[in-house]
This record gives C-alpha cells, structure tokens and sequence, in this order.
C-alpha cells in the first residue's frame, strides 16, 4: 500500500472557514456581505453565492435571505472569486479583494434564451417538465425514469436534442451498457424492456426533446428559512487522466457544475464514490473507477489538501484496486472495500495511514454488489456481498455469510445494493430488482425476506397486455426493473432507535421498516421526480438522505412529517451517499459530490449565528 498527495494543495493560508462557527473566527478573518437583485432592481432571495480564494482549492456557498442579502462566514484575507446565480438568471461573477470586510452587492440578469434556462435545470425539473397529457406519455416517462435513468441524472442527456433516428441509436448503445454508463461489453446482451420500448421510446423523445420540441420550463422554489441558512463547503478531488476514455484533468475541464447554464457536467476523469469524516475533520472518499494512484483518499478539511492511499489490484497491471463502500466505526477506524484479486473488506487508520485487507475465507462470497458498509450497535461491520450480505468480527476478524434466498430467479437476478445494521446486531440488504429486503438476526442467524409494496398506481395504469409482456421479461435486475419497482436502494438504520428506512429509488418513495415486528410503511417523496439514494438518520430520529436528481438533499422529520430540502451549490451533483458527523455539538453533512468531483459539506447557521455576523460586517 502506498500513499501520495494530490499535485493541487491549498495553501494552509488560504483556508476558507466554512466549517467553522462565527463565533471561533480568527482576528484577521473578514465577512464579506451584500445584496443581490435583480435588473429590475428587486432584491432577490434565496440566491447561491459562491467564494473562492484564488489559488484555493476550497469554495464555500451561501445564500440571501429574505431581504436579498448574504453572509458569508468568516475567511482570511486575499483575492476571491465570487459569483452568484439562480434558476432563470445569469451567473454574475466578480473579484473581491477581502483585506478587510467587504461589501459586495451583484446583480442578476435574467436568461431570455430558452434552451439556455433548460441546461440550468437539476433532472428533477428536467422529469417534471415532460408532460403526462396521453397514455403513452406515462408509460414512456417511466421507463426514461426506471431504465434509463439508473445510474444518471435525465438533466445529462436531455440537455441535448436528437431526432427519432437520434435517440434510436442513443438507444442501441445505452441497451448494451452496464450501469455505470461507460463500459460498453460487446458480448453484453441487450436489455430486453429497452429492446421491446426503443421504437416507441425513439419516438417519444423525438417529441418531447427533439429538434422541434417547445419545452415548458418548470420552477421550484428558492432556498428559504432554515434551508438558505445552510453553508456549503466544496473541496476541489483532482479529476484523474487515467479515468475514462476521454479523462479531463481539472485545470482543463470546460464544465466543473460551478456555472449551471453551462448544463450537467459530464462524468469523466471523476474518481470519487463514499464518503466519511474521521475524527480529525478531514473528509475521506472512495474510488470506484479504474486508475493507477488511489484506492482510498483523504482531503484535509482546513488546507483542501488531498492524500491518496493506494491498494494494488493485485493482477500485475499498476492499477489502483477501485472501492465503493466506506463507513466509519466507533473508534475513528475507517472501513471500505478493495476490489484486488478478491472484492475485500479494507480497514485504514486515518491517522496513521495503515491499511490492512481482509479478504473473505474459500467458499464464502466476496464483498460485492453496489458494496455498502455499515457498523451497528454491537459494532459488527455490515457489508453488501453479490448475493446477500456479509458480517465481519473486527475482533475475532472473523466473517459470517448471509444469502439471499432466491438469487436466480426466472425472471432475472436478485442482486444486493445498499447493506446496514441495527443497534440490536442484525443486519439488511436491499435485493433491489425485486423490491425485497433480506434481514439477517445477528443471534440465531435466521434469514427473513421482507416485501414492499410495489408501486401499484403505475402498475394499475398499464394494460394487461402491457403487464403481461413485461411479466415475460427475463433479465431484470438492480438496473433494469420492472416499471413498477419501488427500487429500495441504499439505506440506514436509526441507531437510537427501531425502524430501518430504505430508500426507493424508482418508486419515489421511503420505506419504513419496524426491525422488531418487519412492518412496512411506504412514505412518498413530495414529488414522484424525486429518488432518493443513500440514507442516514440523526441523533434526533431525522432521516436524511440525497436526491441524487435533484441537486439537492433532504431532511425528513418523521415525527412532524415534515420534509426540508437543502440546494447544493453547482449543478450536476449525481449524489449517491451521505454521512452524518455529530460529535462537535453541530451537525455536519458529509457527501461526495459526484460529477463534480468534489467533496461537500454542509452545515446549518442559527438565526444567532447570522445576526452575529451581520453585527461583524457592520463593523
């Protein structure tokens, strides 16, 4: 195993301290403040504002309040980028010299170029714009919304145009393509509901976004209250060359989400998948694409500096082993998988930098499916496995191998996703291709299969004989389900609690499992364009999770019923794990941002806190 830092370092000078409450600030920190408007001159909530410190690898984002103001916290002194921006505006971006505090009021015009205002849109807004006024409408947006939007956001190819011939052969190469969207196999058979819908999906998409389609552009509304009191901190991960067939390395990539007009970024050179905060602060990532120079990296949270720690795959090539899951125990060791010769579990000492690898005995399953891992109550590791789940003694080092009952079934194949554990040492795994979750008791070793729901209003819409054509479908699967999957996906346990939440990605839902009496409650998302991914839950009973279309997470109050979501600051974000860190007194969100190849975190001023600052920059 060896590590090395990343080429791009921020100087320790340069630290923006997004992290930090105002009340800690250092006596050369400064505020910067303003208002932002509109060309009419109305003043305009609920705006992202962005700063970045020349040099710095670090942004951090804000937004107005309900006066049009922002504030940032405070950051040392130096030349910054800033630029702010909304939906249906042009980004303004200027240079502040913040040598002390600094007012700095911007104004926004407003984007009168349609296709323009329709490349800022998250894919959410992307799915909600497509009309529902036929039959065929309906059908047709859920398999975009179930078998093409699997491992993508819609916000990424449909911000282009393609005639029926167009999205005809866009259609030959995605139903040959794995899920992740990059790796075509040529001996890969094609997906059999794409096959049977291409001619009719070509034709649908041709009308809703071909060369001629008149687009309605949808709105939803600006980050308000609580949710435009939140701070982003965004740390620069340098896209890699090795990555991809045409990897951009960062100071050359055209798109990096900070400028939403600009559209969904695309996916290559990116190398980050999980995430977690070790105990210093510093948030740590996986890398699940093939390279040569990272397993498992860590990037500082004061300096924005970027350590690679790299496992050999163990084939001879020089190649990093990928990893996926990543998750933190309670005594600050961090655990992930290296796929070497044998997917395996990884444990690193994030202070040290020791890794040591635990490969699974003979005859047990490796470590696998989309590999999520999760410690619970008793502080066993709860890891996904392809055909169940795995349980690893961090004592004993000793593994336990939980199998799905039904893997192969006629249909097609019963895949693990997302794995957790309990407070009471059980354990779960989604079986994503049809809707079951599979429990393990952590005691006695009994195996119950746990069903939810299918999502019968699209079912129920359907033909019979629409039903029946699919019911012959025999390859389903974690990425080609049934149009009416609930797709439970990732999900979390509630540590200081009994319930287990699931989220479904396809059904647009959460699901609510008892783990003492296995009962479901099915809690649908405020809008059915939203899919949720991963899923954690708070000291407080909150559940919070990413949408990974959305460009945005979310909290969910399930005492209120209360849903709250929180935008992120760039466009194109394809979130697909969370984590929660507590142990300051404050809450942290932690993701990985996916196609920005970036690391965030997000934390949530007071009402205090914000009048503290506007006191300092009054100063």
């Amino acid at each position: 195993m060896t590590h090395t830092r990343s080429v791009l370092l921020a100087s320790a000078a340069a630290v923006v301290a997004g992290l930090a409450m105002t009340a800690s600030a250092d006596a050369a920190d400064q505020i910067l403040s303003g208002a932002i408007s509109a060309a009419s001159g109305q003043k305009l909530d609920g705006v992202t504002v962005s700063a970045k410190r020349e040099g710095s690898t670090i942004t951090t984002s804000v937004y107005t309040d309900a006066a049009g103001n922002y504030y940032f916290p405070p950051m040392a002194a130096g030349k910054y980028n800033v630029w702010a921006q909304a939906l249906g505006f042009e980004q303004n971006k200027t240079q502040v010299d913040l040598s002390a505090n600094k007012k700095q009021d911007l104004s926004l015009k407003t984007i009168s170029d349609p296709e323009t205002r329709w490349r800022q849109l998250p894919g959410e807004l992307v799915m909600t714009a497509i009309p529902e006024d036929s039959a065929e409408d309906v059908h047709m947006k859920q398999i975009l919304h179930n078998q093409c939007n699997g491992c993508h956001t819609p916000s990424f190819p449909l911000q282009f145009r393609f005639d029926q011939q167009g999205w005809s052969r866009i259609i030959d190469l995605m139903k040959v393509i794995g899920g992740g969207g990059d790796r075509v196999n040529g001996n890969r058979p094609a997906n059999q509901i794409l096959q049977m819908n291409q001619q009719r999906l070509a034709a649908w998409l041709s009308k809703v976004r071909g060369p001629n389609s008149v687009m309605t552009i949808p709105q939803r509304p600006r980050p308000s209250g609580e949710a435009a009191r939140a701070v982003w901190t965004l740390y620069d991960v340098p896209r890699n060359e090795g990555v991809g067939a045409r990897a951009l390395p960062a100071s050359n990539a055209d798109n990096d989400g900070t400028n939403w007009a600009l559209g969904t970024p695309s996916r290559s050179g990116i190398v980050i998948h999980d995430d977690v905060m070790d105990f210093d602060g510093n948030v740590w990532f996986t890398a699940n694409q093939d390279n040569y120079i990272v397993t498992i990296g860590m990037v500082n949270a004061k300096t924005g500096e970027v350590v690679y720690h790299k496992v050999p795959k163990g084939d001879g090539s020089g190649r990093a082993a990928n990893a996926h899951g990543l998750t933190r125990d309670g005594e600050g060791n961090l655990w992930f998988n290296a796929n070497v010769s044998k997917n395996s579990l990884g444990k690193i000492n994030p202070r040290t930098g020791k890794i040591d690898i635990y490969p699974t005995p003979d005859g047990m399953m490796p470590l696998g499916g989309a590999v999520t891992i999760d410690v619970d109550g008793k502080g066993m590791v709860w890891t996904s496995a392809p055909a169940g789940a795995l349980r690893f003694n961090p004592k004993t080092l000793e593994f336990t191998e939980y199998k799905t009952t039904q893997y192969r079934r006629p249909q097609g194949i019963n895949g693990t996703y997302g794995a957790a554990g309990d407070r009471d040492g059980n354990g779960y795994w989604a079986e994503m291709a049809f809707d079951t979750i599979g429990k393990a008791d952590g005691a006695t070793g009994k195996i119950t299969e746990i069903v939810i729901p299918e999502n019968k209003k699209i079912r129920d819409f359907l033909t019979p004989q629409e039903v029946a054509a699919y019911g012959k479908v025999t390859d389903i699967s974690n990425g080609n389900p049934y149009p009416w999957a609930q797709g439970p996906r990732r999900m979390g346990t509630d540590k200081n609690g009994d319930v287990l939440w699931v989220g479904d990605s396809y059904g647009s839902s959460l699901a609510r499992i008892d783990t003492k009496t296995n009962k479901v409650q099915v809690i649908p998302f405020p809008s059915p364009a939203m899919q949720p991914y991963h899923i954690q839950v708070d000291s407080k009973h909150n559940v919070w999770g990413d949408l990974w279309t959305n460009d945005q997470i979310y909290r969910y109050d399930p005492s209120a019923n209360k849903w709250t979501t929180f935008e992120l600051p760039v466009r194109g974000t394809e979130l697909r794990h969370i984590s929660l860190d507590e142990r300051s007194g404050y809450l942290k969100v932690v993701m990985p941002v996916y196609r920005v190849n970036a690391m965030g975190v997000m934390t949530i001023r007071s009402e205090e806190d914000l009048a503290k600052l506007k006191q300092m920059a009054a100063k």
